[in-house]
C-alpha cells in the first residue's frame, strides 16, 4: 500500500463499518434487478436529500436505438446563453440510472448555478459496449444543438460524470473533439473514472475489498459491459490527448480504480493540456453520493465545484 495503514477519515470509517455490519449478499449473488435496486437503496440511504430547484424536467432526445431519457436541472427558470453541463451517471454501465444520481445532479445545479442535463443511456448486459457511449454522445450533441427544446442556449458543454460516467465523460469529449458538435466542450470533469484498465494496478491490489467498490464488483461490471480493451471508446487512455479541453480529474485515495484516474491526469499533463488534479484523501469510490452518511464529502464536492468555476473563468 501507499503506507502501512492508509488514512481513512473517521466518518468514512464509520460508514465502512456500517456497511460491513449489514452483511448483505455480494452483487455477483444478486439478480440484475436486485443489483439495480440495491444501488438505488444505497444512494437513498447514504446521499443527502435532493435540493428543490426552479426547474426539474424530464426530457428525451433521439438516439441510435430510440429515445434517450434526459433530465434537466436548473436553479433558475430562465437564463442567458452560457455553458450547459452534461452529466453521465455511474453504476458500471449496468446499475445506475437518473434516480440514483438525482440528488447529486440537484446539488451540482445548485452549487454551479448552471443548467445540468443528465443522460440515462442503455445499460449492459441488455445493451453492452458501446451502446452506452453511443447514447451519451448522441445526447451531448443534442444538448449542444437544441436550445429551443431546452429553453437554454449552450455556448459550450461541460461534460462530467462519476465512475462509468467518468469514462463516458472522457470518451464523449474525445469523440466531440474528433467530430465537433454545435458548440465545443469547454471543460471535462471525470470523477473517479475508469479511463485505463485497472487490472494489475497498485490501487486495485490495495483496495480490492472493504472500500465500497470491490474487485469482484468491478469484474461483474466488466463482464456485463464487455468493453473492447483495444478501443479508445472503452479505455480512453488509448485515445489522442493532444487536443483535450481543460480538465479536472478527481480521484479518491481509497479507490481500487484510483490509479486509472492518476494515469489519465499524467497523460494530459504529458500532452501539454490544462489539467487540474484533485485526489480526495481518506475517502472511497462513490464519495459524491455518500454526503449524508459521510458528511465530510460535502466539502469534497464543493471543492470540485469551486475548481470548475475557476477553470470556466480562466
Amino acid at each position: 500500500m501507499d503506507q502501512a495503514a492508509p488514512f481513512v477519515r473517521p466518518d468514512m470509517q464509520a460508514f465502512l463499518d456500517a456497511l460491513a455490519a449489514m452483511e448483505g449478499p455480494a452483487i455477483t449473488d444478486m439478480t440484475l434487478e436486485e443489483a439495480r435496486a440495491s444501488y438505488v437503496a444505497l444512494h437513498a440511504m447514504a446521499d443527502k436529500p435532493a435540493r428543490e430547484l426552479a426547474v426539474i424536467r424530464d426530457l428525451a432526445c433521439p438516439g441510435p436505438a430510440g429515445d434517450i431519457p434526459l433530465r434537466l436541472y436548473d436553479a433558475r427558470e430562465a437564463r442567458e446563453p452560457g455553458p450547459v453541463v452534461c452529466f453521465f451517471h455511474g453504476g458500471g454501465f449496468v446499475i445506475g440510472d437518473l434516480e440514483t444520481h438525482h440528488a447529486l445532479c440537484t446539488e451540482l445545479a445548485h452549487l454551479l448555478d448552471l443548467p445540468v442535463v443528465a443522460t440515462h443511456y442503455r445499460r449492459a448486459p441488455e445493451a453492452p459496449f458501446p451502446a452506452a457511449i453511443e447514447d451519451c454522445e448522441a445526447a451531448a450533441r443534442w444538448i449542444a444543438g437544441n436550445p429551443g427544446e431546452l429553453a437554454r442556449e449552450a455556448t459550450g458543454l461541460v461534460t462530467i460524470g462519476d465512475s462509468a460516467g467518468g469514462n463516458a465523460t472522457v470518451v464523449v469529449t474525445q469523440l466531440l473533439g474528433q467530430d465537433p458538435a454545435a458548440v465545443p466542450v469547454v471543460l471535462q470533469v471525470p470523477i473517479f473514472p475508469l479511463v485505463a484498465d485497472a487490472e494489475g494496478s497498485a490501487s486495485m491490489a490495495d483496495f480490492s475489498e472493504g472500500f465500497v467498490l470491490t474487485a469482484e464488483t468491478m469484474g461483474f461490471f466488466d463482464a456485463a459491459y464487455g468493453a473492447d480493451r483495444s478501443d479508445p471508446r472503452g479505455f480512453p487512455i488509448l485515445g489522442d490527448h493532444s487536443s483535450a479541453p481543460a480538465t479536472i480529474v478527481v480521484t479518491a485515495s481509497l479507490d481500487p480504480i484510483r490509479d486509472s484516474g492518476r494515469e489519465y491526469a499524467k497523460a494530459l499533463v504529458d500532452a501539454g493540456r490544462d489539467c487540474l488534479f484533485l485526489e480526495m484523501r481518506g475517502v472511497t469510490h462513490s464519495f459524491t453520493n455518500l454526503r449524508q452518511a459521510v458528511p465530510s464529502t460535502q466539502a469534497d464536492l464543493e471543492k470540485v465545484v469551486a475548481a470548475m468555476k475557476f477553470m470556466l473563468a480562466a
